[in-house]
């Protein structure tokens, strides 16, 4: 069965950035590799939120509240999906996922992001 563990998260400094990591296990390379994945945030008291999608040719898309700041890239070869977040702001706090197209039902355990002013 699929599993996906996040990583990367910290307490950064608002104007900060941060990296993070998404490993799947348990799934098949072809897949992976065929469906988008996506990451996720939640922050306290609000809806679960889609950030960033990067589909199977790679194309990707941004929510219009982090364009210009975050990248979504994913390593195949690795079963590895990135979020590279720049520029952070204190509205990015919350809990990073990332979800697996052919795995809707599946979610890790997140990872925090704690953005201060």
């Amino acid at each position: 069965q699929l599993r996906l563990v996040e990583s990367g998260g910290g307490l950064v400094e608002a104007g900060g950035s941060l990296r993070l990591s998404c490993k799947t296990s348990g799934i098949i390379l072809s897949v992976f590799t065929g469906h988008a994945m996506d990451w996720y945030r939640q922050a306290p008291g609000k809806q679960r939120e889609l950030v960033a999608t990067i589909e199977s040719n790679r194309d990707t898309n941004n929510a219009d509240s982090v364009k210009g700041r975050f990248t979504i890239s994913r390593d195949n070869v690795k079963r590895t999906v990135y979020l590279q977040m720049n520029a952070l702001k204190p509205g990015d706090t919350g809990l990073y996922y990332c979800n697996h197209r052919n795995y809707r039902e599946l979610w890790g355990q997140g990872t925090q992001v704690t953005v201060c002013s």
